[in-house]
């Protein structure tokens, strides 16, 4: 079966690991997700993932401690996330690799894009941990730079919403939701859909971000036959 997007960047924040218990790893629900990046996998698509560390730990909420320390802590968590999706994809019968954005040689490999580009397209799933390698930058950030590294078609941001609202869609009952949007419209409204940094990139960059449910890890097999799920956003 024909795919819209050959070749996509998944982001998957660290707290839907954790599914209802809301810290840590939650074994089914991590499963559960794996088996719809497969299903994805199995169409024929070429899929990096990065993964968020907020189950484990949130540098903003680390009270006093500095902050190049405390977001030093949250690349470690992605890390730990990133091996725990590996796994679980693993089982489910899918190569898959990880690279870190710091050497880690006892650990995973180190990110170069030339290497990631070529485990891609020798039929590998690759799970980046670490972020950016650098603090102060979110994962959503590293989600876009890694994405323009290995020339995917497509950002996917999955979420524990079905797109993008006006408003808290969990607080206000009348919050409209968005088929699509324009980067220039989430940067001058701050629309919740990543952070700035992020935006910028893709927008300057010609990629489009699709944000859609999680919770039905179905969505990611479906947008990437081009299904109508979520909010695109593109210039």
């Amino acid at each position: 079966m024909a795919v819209q997007y050959k070749r996509i960047l998944l982001k998957v924040s660290g707290e839907a690991l954790s599914g209802e218990k809301g810290t840590g790893f939650d074994e089914a629900t991590i499963a559960s997700i794996c088996a719809g990046i497969k299903a994805a996998y199995d169409l024929g698509a070429q899929i990096g993932i990065v993964v968020g560390g907020g189950n484990f730990w949130r540098g903003r909420s680390s009270g006093k401690m500095d902050r190049m320390d405390a977001d030093k802590i949250g690349m470690l968590a992605t890390v730990m996330n990133a091996i725990a999706v590996k796994d679980a994809l693993r089982q489910q019968g899918v190569p898959a690799v990880v690279m870190t954005s710091s050497a880690m040689p006892q650990v995973a490999d180190t990110f170069r894009s030339d290497k990631a580009i070529a485990e891609l397209e020798a039929g590998k799933i690759v799970v980046f941990g670490g972020g950016t390698g650098n603090p102060i930058f979110s994962t959503d950030t590293a989600s876009a730079l890694r994405a323009l590294e290995i020339g995917a078609d497509a950002m996917f941001k999955a979420t524990m919403v079905d797109g993008v609202y006006d408003k808290d869609p969990h607080k206000y009952a009348d919050a409209v939701r968005y088929d699509t949007l324009t980067f220039t419209r989430v940067l001058d409204e701050r629309l919740a859909v990543m952070d700035s940094t992020a935006a910028t990139l893709c927008r300057d960059n010609g990629l489009p971000i699709l944000v859609f449910d999680l919770g039905q890890p179905a969505n990611i097999a479906k947008a990437v036959k081009g299904e109508s799920v979520g909010t695109l956003v593109r210039e």
